[in-house]
């Protein structure tokens, strides 16, 4: 971490044909924040990049379905989105989109930057063509019998079913979703990322250079390479989306798995005209955090396509998530079995930290893990009021009752005087560690250790019948106890931004570094 001058995070961009919901603020965006609000109490160089994904298949089916353009549908999520996160405190520096112009320039520079450079390679495939509409179908526009499991409605890319990947030619008796008929398979031209060109290199940066990343995301980045890549398309027969820009593909956009990473490179142009400095210069570190349905895009493809490109950072770490279930069971927007955010919020004002802090202490971070409310509930209850919220009440409300409300001057310590603040030292740095190896929950217990610290400090030293007999005691343990106090301020901001900036009001301290 040493050799780094700055460090990049980016966080997938959600996808926007719905609202968020807290999968994926688990998966992504609570720990993407609190890494970006660490390094920041720590006065480092930080650019934190989020934005809406506003291209794919599943928006122009929405769309269609509602009677309005795939415009619309963006617009409307992307505000939501937006807004959304905007309420929960996640400190983006920038929230850009990918529809926005400077995106459509970026990514078509990209393409031809590539393309100029003999990096692609060129084939005319067969593909399924709807001929009552006179359009080619992606592979969501068609849907068939899994072969795999029998199931009758599986797309052309994956059965939801069974969970199988799929290619559209392999559906048994496949279907149009624009008309229902039986579509024709039609030659068609597309532009291909040679991904088994740079399998040995892949092999040797991540398999040797990076044993370091977290056992799921090196687990699978070597099960794919293992298994062979193949070169990946590139291009799409849409109408929605960035238009290839070469004249003789008219008619064609670039697969939204090509164009929406290179949305965070256009979402740092628009934030800053040094954009470069965070995307080229070397000692600038990047990390991209995701969920593990995201991880082969993150570690593999995009990789491969800044690699090819020469002049682009490659990530130093990918610390992706698994999945966050929802009483038992997975979490389906479909179904709608989710807890959306803007519902949340709606539902529960002023409790943004509760959230965060419940989705930290149980975040999917080696396995899939479960949501529930009697979990949040009992959380919230026997840990933020039972353990934070009544330590620091004492605290400040004994501080106003004794010495109305001035931080007293210490007088001599004792023996536990001394453990406690060096207990508090020691906390304070084990929370460092596991923040610097993306064990969030982690350095969320410890942070919450210090609490419970405090609370045996208080109940061993017991203020309120010293008082009676020694003032003077009285006054260091306030003033330990304040100190321990001031020292929650910053370990827990990052985790809890709105409480921690409520308590520095109460303790009329400011904003305070990690180091202070």
């Amino acid at each position: 971490m040493t050799d780094f001058k700055r460090t990049l995070i980016t966080s997938a961009l959600p996808y926007a044909n719905g609202p968020v919901h807290i999968g994926h603020l688990a998966g992504v965006y609570v720990p993407a924040d609190i890494y970006a609000r660490y390094l920041r109490l720590k006065g480092e160089e930080v650019l934190f990049i989020g934005g809406s994904d506003e291209h794919g298949v599943p928006i122009t089916l929405k769309a269609r379905n509602a009677g309005i353009t795939p415009q619309d549908v963006v617009d409307k999520y992307h505000a939501m989105i937006k807004d959304s996160f905007q309420r929960l405190g996640i400190s983006f520096d920038v929230y850009s989109r990918t529809s926005a112009p400077i995106h459509y320039e970026t990514a078509s520079q990209f393409f031809r930057n590539l393309y100029d450079g003999g990096k692609f390679v060129e084939k005319t495939t067969a593909q399924y063509f709807d001929e009552e509409t006179g359009q080619f179908l992606a592979d969501r526009y068609i849907v068939g019998t899994c072969p795999k499991c029998g199931f009758e409605k599986a797309y052309g890319d994956q059965c939801e079913s069974c969970g199988t990947s799929l290619s559209p030619t392999e559906l048994i008796t496949p279907r149009s979703m624009l008309s229902g008929n039986t579509p024709v398979l039609k030659e068609t031209k597309h532009w291909y990322l040679p991904l088994d060109q740079y399998e040995p290199w892949l092999r040797e940066w991540i398999l040797e250079g990076h044993k370091e990343w977290k056992s799921n995301v090196y687990g699978q980045c070597k099960s794919w390479i293992d298994s062979g890549l193949q070169p990946r398309a590139v291009t799409r027969d849409l109408d929605w989306g960035v238009p290839v820009p070469l004249d003789e593909a008219q008619g064609k956009v670039l697969y939204v798995w090509f164009d929406a990473p290179i949305g965070y490179i256009s979402a740092t142009r628009e934030l800053t005209p040094e954009w470069e400095k965070w995307w080229k210069e070397r000692d600038t570190r990047m990390l991209h955090f995701i969920g593990k349905d995201n991880i082969v895009f993150h570690c593999i493809i995009f990789p491969a396509m800044l690699k090819a490109e020469g002049s682009y950072n490659l990530p130093d770490n990918v610390p992706a998530n698994e999945f966050l279930n929802l009483e038992g069971d997975k979490i389906s927007t479909s179904r709608n079995w989710a807890v959306w955010l803007h519902e949340y919020l709606e539902e529960f004002p002023g409790k943004e930290d509760v959230l965060k802090y419940v989705l930290t202490a149980n975040a999917p971070e080696t396995k899939d893990n479960d949501f529930t409310w009697k979990d949040f509930q009992t959380r919230n209850n026997s840990e933020l009021v039972a353990i934070l919220g009544n330590f620091v009440n004492r605290a400040l409300v004994l501080t106003e009752k004794y010495f109305e409300a001035t931080v007293p001057a210490a007088g001599a310590f004792t023996e536990n005087d001394r453990q406690t603040l060096e207990t508090l030292s020691v906390l304070k740095g084990e929370i460092e560690k596991s923040l610097n190896s993306f064990r969030f929950r982690e350095a969320l217990k410890n942070g919450m250790d210090m609490a419970r610290l405090g609370n045996k400090y208080l109940a061993d030293e017991e203020p309120w019948k010293v008082i009676k007999s020694d003032q003077e005691r009285v006054k260091t343990i306030l003033y330990v106890s304040l100190q321990v106090t001031a020292n929650l301020t910053i370990a827990l901001e990052p985790f809890l931004p709105f409480s921690m900036e409520k308590l520095r009001g109460f303790l009329n301290t400011g904003r305070l570094g990690w180091d202070q």
